[in-house]
C-alpha cells in the first residue's frame, strides 16, 4: 500500500466499514492471511468464507490489492468451483484451475458508478465526492460551494447545496439544525419552525438538498438561515453516467485525505 499513499495524511479503512460484514469473518481472514494472498481463489480456499461473504467483499472493492477491480472480482467469484475437497487432492496439485475460465475483457466502470457503489456498501468513498461530478450543474443553478461560505459577510444572500449528513433538533431549541457537505467542505443550516413546516418533506427526506437564505458569519462560525429548500436528490442519478470530475477545489478546513462518513442508511439507493 505504501506506493498508493500520496500525502502525509492517510486513513486505512477497516473491514468493519463494510455493510453487513461480521467480526467473525474478519478475524478468519486475519488468522490465515500470513504474508498475504496470491489470488481470489487462494483467498477463498484459505479463508473458506461463504459465497455471500465473498460477494460483500467484492462489492466493497476489497480485492484491489490482488489487482482486481470491483467488476473483475465479482466476475471471478462466479467462476469459482469447488466440490468437497477436490482442490486439495493430489489430482489437482499443480493444475491451473484459474486459467480454465476464458479471459473476458470487462467494460470499465465509470468513476461515478464506482462512487455510487462505494456509498452503497461502505457509506463513503475515497475515490471522489459525489458533488465533484455535479459542480457544473450546480454552478448553472447559481449554487456556491461550501468553501465560499466563509468569504461572505453576515446578511449576504446565498444558495448552497450538499449531501445531508446530520439533522437534529436540540431539546431546548425550536429550530432544526442541518449539516450538509459538498466536495469542498460543510455548510451549517438553521431552519426555523415556520420554514420547516413549509418544507418538511425536503428537510426530512432529501439526500441532496439546496438551501437559499441569509448568511450568519460571526467569529468564524458560519450558518445559513434557510428561507427556501429544494430537493436535488434526482441529480444523483446522473452519477452513473459520469466519468469526469470537475476541477477539484481545495477542501475547507480538512486534511487532504480526510474521509467524511455518510450516516448509516444515507446511501444513494
Amino acid at each position: 500500500m505504501r506506493g498508493d499513499i500520496r500525502s502525509t495524511h492517510a486513513l486505512r479503512l477497516g473491514l468493519r466499514q463494510i455493510s453487513g460484514f461480521s467480526e467473525k469473518d474478519a478475524k478468519r481472514i486475519e488468522n490465515v492471511r500470513g504474508d498475504g494472498f496470491h489470488s481470489l481463489r487462494d483467498f477463498w480456499l484459505r479463508t473458506q468464507l461463504s459465497p455471500t461473504v465473498l460477494r460483500k467483499l467484492a462489492e466493497a472493492d476489497a480485492f484491489g490489492s490482488l489487482g482486481l477491480s470491483r467488476r473483475q472480482a465479482l466476475w471471478e467469484l462466479r467462476a469459482l468451483r469447488r466440490v468437497g475437497d477436490k482442490d486439495d487432492l493430489p489430482l489437482f496439485v499443480g493444475a491451473d484451475l484459474e486459467s480454465s475460465e476464458p479471459q473476458v475483457e470487462l467494460p470499465r466502470m465509470k468513476m461515478g458508478e464506482e462512487v455510487i457503489e462505494d456509498y452503497r456498501h461502505l457509506q463513503l468513498s475515497v475515490k471522489a465526492h459525489p458533488l465533484s461530478f455535479l459542480r457544473r450543474e450546480l454552478d448553472a443553478r447559481r449554487i456556491v460551494s461550501c468553501q465560499r461560505m466563509t468569504e461572505l459577510k453576515t446578511g449576504a444572500r446565498v444558495r448552497v447545496a450538499g449531501l445531508v449528513l446530520v439533522r437534529q433538533r436540540p431539546g431546548s431549541a425550536q429550530s432544526i439544525f442541518m449539516t450538509m457537505e459538498d466536495e469542498t467542505g460543510i455548510a451549517n443550516v438553521i431552519v426555523w419552525p415556520a420554514v420547516f413546516e413549509k418544507y418538511r418533506s425536503v428537510v426530512m427526506g432529501a439526500r441532496l438538498t439546496a438551501v437559499s437564505g441569509k448568511v450568519q458569519n460571526e467569529s468564524g462560525v458560519v450558518h445559513v438561515i434557510a428561507d427556501t429548500l429544494d430537493n436535488l436528490t434526482p441529480l444523483l442519478d446522473l452519477l452513473s453516467d459520469s466519468d469526469e470530475i470537475c476541477e477539484p477545489l481545495p477542501r475547507f478546513n480538512a486534511p487532504s485525505d480526510a474521509v467524511r462518513v455518510m450516516p448509516k442508511g444515507r446511501n444513494f439507493h
